[in-house]
């Protein structure tokens, strides 16, 4: 597989267009219906479908349709903590419990009535 790094912004738009446009025809949609279950306009979807991705908003619209939202998953998850991170987060919460307690009661306040 090539290295999606070394594609220019234009070309990663043109295969994302290509791949949406290929599983929209594999399930055998209009653009036309896409585009209204989208809530996008047609010349939305077209452009998209070029690689002309014009708004994100657009885009997660068409992969929320096709039920593709899981292809952008990973920008979602929760980065894991190292063991030595976690180590640390421990220790510190550790620290920062207080131990003992360091003022004294004045005796000189006046008595309350209760």
């Amino acid at each position: 597989m090539e290295d999606i790094y070394m594609l220019s912004d234009l070309q990663l738009g043109k295969r994302i267009g290509e791949k949406l446009k290929a599983i929209r025809l594999k399930r055998n949609i209009t653009q036309q219906s896409l585009a209204d279950a989208s809530s996008i306009s047609l010349s939305s979807l077209k452009k998209i479908e070029n690689g002309e991705i014009g708004t994100f908003d657009s885009l997660l619209r068409v992969l929320r349709t096709l039920g593709m939202l899981e292809s952008i998953a990973s920008l979602f998850e929760e980065e894991q903590m190292s063991p030595s991170e976690y180590y640390e987060m421990v220790n510190k919460a550790k620290k920062s419990t207080r131990k003992r307690a360091v003022g004294k009661i004045k005796a000189d306040k006046e008595e309350s009535e209760w």
